[in-house]
Parts: structure tokens; C-alpha cells; sequence
């Protein structure tokens, strides 16, 4: 498909008109002279558009204007500058880019040029080849879970399938097979959107490539690809424009792929990839063009675009609003898909997901091979992040070098994080059994639960025991968090709380906090414990998120609430949040909370150690038991539920699920 430059059939006027659009984007830019310190990724499909604009129409200015930007790229002597000249993604996207075009123009380029253009693509290719075998197992060649893999081995495949360089290809072919075994079958992705947005692209780019040329159908091997779009859906904020900010993140506005979404619609039939596309063509497509800071940009893929559309495909709207990515331990719940609507997400992983850790431990102790670089995942298990009435209200650091978890919504030890965090690639060195995970999970019914250990990722030093957090969210958007915590000796315990503004101190003896980001605003009570110490202060984060373009920095300011105990060994955190909601409403009972909202009450009981609740209306062998009027009650790793004395069902083995009277 790539290569023949042939779409699925059926009219495509819109997929056209925008690779039109971009083939003529850039006729008013003089090309540089000379290579630019900043990253020239963005050659390589200056050059692919108008290729293919000029094969689909055959006007002569689309050849000239490719012959421009193919002439600026092949005189420079080496692909990047500020970093890894001609060995990482300014090599991976040209010759990608540059591939392509010498394929699809083929005798219609200059003769001249096209033998510059060859013998460049053979250089660089080469270079890169190179590279790649001279670094097995280290840095990107053998870096399954990395970005920088999947791009320099596609541009790789790219010119060796169009120049006929087996050698390229094989090796290429044989990394693809390694990622697409070692990805998660669940598509959740460790680095967050944006780098999702970013880097799986290319992965279908070579999935196409690879079927085209050899015949092989690899894009269900491992599951990752059939099932990574839902994991892209349901980490989007409500209204679509901006997504969850787990990983790093440039910024909330730099999710959108409409090509990713073409071809993932069009491979495995996903209505819902169909209908996101759709959406974001219509309203969003200018938004993430001008605010994203991921470069080249969504504008660039308008040739994947207009080849990978399959218009057969008719678009679904999103219907379920729970989900749950058991390999990253991403749980996630929203009230509804509207702009509106209250969203929540939380987290808890090893380094990478389950799948990555466990891996790269068999790649180090067998292969002598470090295969995770994980630097864009944060030291983030146990964090959440919330959004409702079309605003951020508990949020994400973003983007850092220097990572820390006192810059999530999380919870420090003595005022200290997680081991090995305050640098860039925080779990390189932990040992294996150094990981949180997600238990007691449910995710159906308005209700969301999840259990996220975290103990085991603070420092050995600090001797925690257990440091479990239960969040919930009910049918109604109300959040319920319980932290349980222990050490071997007295720490002092801190609940952190990351917004874009400032909290400001409301009723109830000063337990309440109102959280506002522009007409947003959501109630946080503290119902335990009794005698913390209560700060608020700026936190500000700094960043360079690409190497390639050294002058680019971040700076983003977090206001950071801090709930701290005394020092104790044992210490617990009970805390609400109610978005939209005129006043706190959270009530403290027995083993849990009571909320009221607009059609009734909402309780939720907890025991997420012992799994024995005893209140005077509910008896239960449980983890959680979850109340809300008009459903039916929920319970979480039950054996045994009685309700008002009577008994209503028992389970062999624990049990997480509506319950249905016998």
C-alpha cells in the first residue's frame, strides 16, 4: 500500500484536498542552506506529500516542489546535528520520507538528482545499519518499548525495501517480529499519548511495508495493534481535544493521529477509530495542527492519511466508559463522552508495564542485553488524574527530565518518593522485585475500583511495609480515595494534590478544599486524618523534551496541596472529591463514605486488607461494597454479602461483579 501508493478503493475528496493542502504548504519556505541545529525531521514528509500529490494528480508543480525539499535534504552531509548525527530520528524520518518520494517519483525525477537522492539513501541507510549492529543491546537498536526503535527501523525498511537492500530490511524485519512479541496484547503504552501519537504510527508503517513486500501479515502477532486504539480512546479527556497526562507529555493537545486512526479503523474494522477521525477532521484537526508540540505534526501525515482512509469502514461512537489495561494497570472511568463529563484515570506498574519489566529481565539475565529504556515513564503507580466540566482539576506533571513522584498526586514517605527517581530514566538499575501493581479491580456498572500497591517502590531505607491506595469513582463522578500506610518505624506521610491553580481553604474546620481551573470547580474533604498540617505552594517543573533541538524548553508550574501527618509507623488517608458539586456532601461512616448527589445517595464501604465490613446495614466478606440508588449493589473480592441482616449471596471463590439476588 505504501510503496504502490495505492488506497482501498471508494471516494476520498476530503483525504485528497488536505494532501493537496500540505503538498503546497511549504512553497513559501526558502529550504536551508545548511543543516539547522534544530531537528529536520520534518524534510522527510516535505518531500513525501507533494511525491504523491504529484502521483495522484501528475501536475508538474507538485514534482518541483518535491525536487525542492529532496535537493535541501540530500546536500547535507549528515541527517541531525545537535544529536546522534545520521544514527537516530532525523536519519529514521528522512529516510523514510526521502524513500518513499525516490519510489513514487521514480523517472520522473531529474536524472541528476535521483542519482544524488540514491546514493544519499544508500549512505544514510548505511550509516544507520551500521549503527544499529554496532549497538546491539544498547540504546535504541534493541529498545523493543521505544519509540526511537520503531522509527529508525521503519525509515530503515522504508529505503531498503525501495533501494533493495536485503540486508536493511532482514534486520529491520527481525526487530519489528522482537517488538510486536514483547508489546502488551491489552495496546496500553507506557510513554502516554503523546508519544503514542508519535511513535506507533510507524509501527503500522512497517506492518505495511512488510506485507506489501514480503507477504506477511503480521498485524496480529502479539495483540498489541488490534487492541492499542481502545487504550488511545479511553485516555482522552472529555471532549476529545486533549488527553490524560500519564508519561511525558508536551502538553494536553498533542493526541490526535487521524492516520493512525484510518488504519487501524480500516485493518481491524474499528468503528470507533472511524468515528475519532471523523471528529477530530471536523472540529479538532486546526486545534492540534497549531497547539501541539510534537513536530512535524499532524499536518505531516496527509499522505498516510489520504492511503490509509478506507471509507467502507462506517464510524461507531463510543459507547462503554469504564476500562481497564491490566498490563499497565491503567484503570479509567468517565460519567459519559460528552465535553462535559468527569473522567478519571489512575495507574500502577512496574517500570514499563508488567509485560516490559518482566521481559527486559529475561533480555538482562539471559542476553546480557538492557533492552527497557523507559524515559518517558514517571514515577507515577499510584497517581490518578482528573478532569470534569471541560477542565483539568487533579492533573500530571507533563514533561520532565528529573522526574519525581512529589510531582504527581501521590504520596510521600518522610517527605521522600520512589528509589531512583530525580533523573530522566527512573526505573533503569531498580531490581526486579522493585514494582507496584493494581488489584481488586472493577470497572462496570458507573463504578470504577482499583487498589493500587505501591509500597515496595519507596526507598529500602525508609522500611515501608504496605502503602496500598483504593480509588473510587461512582456513578456519579464522585472520587473516594483511601490510602493505607505502615513502616518498620515513625515516618511522617504526606497525600500530595497536583492543580493547574491554586486551592483555597473552604468550611468544615478547614478540611475542605475548593479546587477551580476557569468554570470548573470540584470539593476536596479530608475526612482522616484528624491532625495534619496543611500547605499549599507552587511547584515549578522544567524540561527539554527533545534532544535534537536544544534551545526548546518547558516550564510548567504545578500548585501543589500537601496534607502531612506527624510521624507515626501506621497512618491513613480518607479524602473525597465531588466535581461540579455546590458544597462538600462526603460523609465519614463505617468503613467508608457517604455522598449525596442529585438522585440519591452513593455509599461506598472499604476494606482492602482485611475484606471484613460490618456496618449496621451491610455485612460483608469483601474488599469493597458499593451502593448507588436505582442499581444493583456491587461488590469487589467477595465471598459473602448479607444486607439488613439478610443474606444475599455467597461465592466459592471472591467474587468482583454486580449482585444479582438468587
Amino acid at each position: 500500500m505504501l510503496l504502490s501508493a495505492t488506497p482501498p478503493a471508494g471516494p476520498r475528496p476530503y483525504q485528497e484536498r488536505r494532501l493537496l493542502d500540505e503538498a503546497v504548504r511549504h512553497r513559501a519556505l526558502v529550504p536551508p542552506a545548511r543543516h539547522p541545529m534544530a531537528s529536520i525531521t520534518w524534510l522527510g514528509p516535505a518531500a513525501a506529500n507533494p511525491a504523491l500529490a504529484y502521483r495522484v494528480t501528475g501536475d508538474p508543480a507538485h514534482l518541483a516542489e518535491a525536487e525542492r525539499w529532496i535537493a535541501a535534504a540530500v546536500r547535507f552531509p549528515h541527517w541531525g546535528r545537535a544529536h546522534m548525527p545520521d544514527h537516530d530520528l532525523d536519519a529514521g524520518w528522512l529516510l523514510h520520507g526521502l524513500g518513499l518520494a525516490h519510489h513514487w517519483l521514480g523517472d520522473a525525477l531529474s536524472p541528476d538528482l535521483a542519482d544524488l537522492l540514491r546514493y544519499k539513501l544508500l549512505v544514510q541507510g548505511r550509516r544507520l545499519y551500521e549503527f544499529a549492529v554496532a549497538t546491539e543491546g544498547r540504546w535504541w537498536s534493541s529498545s523493543y518499548w521505544q519509540n526511537h526503535n520503531w522509527i529508525c527501523y521503519a525509515g530503515l525498511a522504508t529505503a531498503g525495501y525501495a533501494l533493495g537492500r536485503e540486508e536493511w530490511t532482514e534486520r529491520a524485519r527481525d526487530n519489528l517480529g522482537r517488538v510486536l512479541d514483547a508489546l502488551p496484547a491489552d495496546g496500553s503504552h507506557a510513554e502516554g499519548v503523546v508519544y503514542w501519537r508519535y511513535g506507533v504510527p510507524w509501527l503500522a508503517i512497517h506492518l505495511d511495508l512488510l506485507q506489501e513486500r514480503e507477504g506477511l501479515d503480521w498485524w496480529g502477532r502479539g495483540g498489541f495493534m488490534e487492541h492499542t486504539f481502545g487504550f488511545r480512546l479511553h485516555q482522552s479527556a472529555p471532549g476529545f481535544a486533549e488527553q490524560a497526562g500519564h508519561g511525558d507529555c508536551h502538553d494536553r493537545r498533542s493526541g490526535h493521529s487521524v492516520a493512525l486512526y484510518r488504519r487501524l479503523a480500516a485493518r481491524f474494522g474499528i468503528g470507533e477509530a472511524q468515528w475519532l477521525a471523523d471528529l477530530v477532521d471536523r472540529e479538532l484537526f486546526d486545534g492540534e495542527a497549531a497547539l501541539s508540540g510534537v513536530r512535524p505534526g499532524i499536518r505531516a501525515e496527509a499522505y498516510l492519511e489520504y492511503l490509509w482512509h478506507d471509507p467502507s469502514v462506517p464510524p461507531v461512537a463510543p459507547g462503554r466508559t469504564h476500562a481497564y489495561f491490566p498490563d499497565l494497570g491503567l484503570l479509567t472511568a468517565r460519567t459519559g463522552w460528552d465535553a462535559a463529563a468527569t473522567f478519571v484515570s489512575f495507574k500502577a506498574s512496574p517500570g514499563g508495564g508488567h509485560q516490559a519489566w518482566e521481559t527486559s529481565a529475561k533480555h538482562r539475565s539471559e542476553l546480557g542485553r538492557e533492552t527497557l529504556n523507559q524515559g518517558h515513564h514517571h514515577p507515577d503507580s499510584g497517581s490518578f488524574v482528573l478532569t470534569s466540566q471541560g477542565a483539568f482539576l487533579a492533573v500530571d506533571e507533563g514533561y520532565s527530565n528529573r522526574k519525581r513522584a512529589a510531582h504527581h498526586n501521590l504520596l510521600l514517605v518522610d517527605g521522600r518518593g520512589f528509589a531512583g527517581e530525580d533523573r530522566y530514566h527512573v526505573y533503569e538499575g531498580l531490581p526486579f522485585e522493585q514494582q507496584a501493581r493494581m488489584r481488586d479491580v472493577l470497572a462496570d456498572g458507573g463504578w470504577a475500583h482499583g487498589t493500587a500497591e505501591i509500597g515496595a517502590m519507596y526507598p529500602a531505607e525508609l522500611d515501608v511495609r504496605r502503602l496500598d491506595r483504593t480509588l473510587v469513582c461512582t456513578p456519579s463522578g464522585r472520587l473516594v480515595l483511601s490510602d493505607d500506610a505502615e513502616a518498620g518505624a515513625p515516618r511522617s506521610w504526606t497525600f500530595l494534590l497536583q492543580t493547574d491553580a491554586p486551592t483555597t481553604v473552604g468550611p468544615a474546620d478547614g478540611r475542605d478544599r475548593l479546587i477551580r481551573s476557569g468554570d470548573a470547580r470540584a470539593w476536596l474533604r479530608r475526612l482522616a486524618p484528624d491532625d495534619a498540617d496543611v500547605t499549599s505552594e507552587e511547584t515549578h517543573v522544567a524540561a527539554n523534551p527533545t534532544s535534537s533541538t536544544p534551545e526548546l524548553s518547558i516550564t510548567h508550574t504545578l500548585h501543589t496541596l500537601s496534607v502531612t501527618t506527624p510521624a507515626r509507623e501506621r497512618a491513613g488517608f480518607l479524602t473525597t472529591i465531588e466535581p461540579g458539586a455546590g458544597a462538600a456532601t462526603a460523609r465519614a461512616v463505617p468503613h467508608g463514605v457517604v455522598l449525596d448527589t442529585p438522585d440519591g445517595t452513593e455509599t461506598v464501604l472499604l476494606s482492602p486488607a482485611d475484606h471484613a465490613i460490618r456496618t449496621a446495614e451491610v455485612t460483608a466478606d469483601a474488599a469493597a461494597v458499593l451502593l448507588a440508588p436505582g442499581r444493583a449493589p456491587y461488590v469487589v473480592a467477595a465471598r459473602r454479602l448479607a444486607l439488613s441482616g439478610r443474606p444475599v449471596r455467597e461465592w466459592a471463590e471472591p467474587y468482583t461483579g454486580a449482585v444479582v439476588e438468587r
